[in-house]
């Protein structure tokens, strides 16, 4: 019986090689689901602050109360949900104030949140932020008495 013995290298520190090679865009991996998650909750919250702002709006008697109440609301919806805008921009259609009472009408709230997206991991050329908007309706009460002051 003849045996054979193999005088090869082994697989010594092959391991060590792999995860040091792995182990970069295993970090870029984790990194982007971890954007993408953040954006997708502040997708959710400026959406959320969007409708509630065209709700608190069509509340209002008037565009100026209007559009003081929606951007209010906004920011409050989104301080609370804890999304810190860079830049917070809420724009109201109040036309809808000019309809006369009895006919329907509607108010449209639009919101856009700057979303910081730094310390967020290694991930060059993403960007320091990401723009999210939302829009949202809602109808003014038909035979409530409105003013287009």
């Amino acid at each position: 019986m003849t045996t054979e013995v193999r005088h090869g290298r082994g697989d010594r520190g092959s391991l060590t090689l792999e995860i040091a090679v792995l182990a970069p865009a295993l970090l870029v991996v984790i990194s982007l689901v971890i954007v993408a998650g953040r954006l997708q909750v502040a997708s959710a919250a400026v959406e959320h602050a969007a409708a509630a702002a065209a709700r608190a709006a069509s509340l209002a008697r008037a565009p100026g109360p209007a559009r003081q109440a929606a951007t209010t609301v906004a920011r409050s919806e989104l301080d609370d949900r804890d999304l810190h805008c860079t830049n917070l921009v809420v724009s109201v259609d109040a036309s809808g104030f000019a309809v006369p009472v009895g006919q329907p009408a509607q108010v449209r709230a639009r919101v856009q949140c700057t979303v910081p997206l730094a310390g967020l991991g290694p991930l060059p050329g993403l960007g320091a932020s990401r723009t999210v908007t939302a829009q949202a309706v809602s109808v003014l009460d038909s035979y409530r008495s409105r003013t287009t002051r």
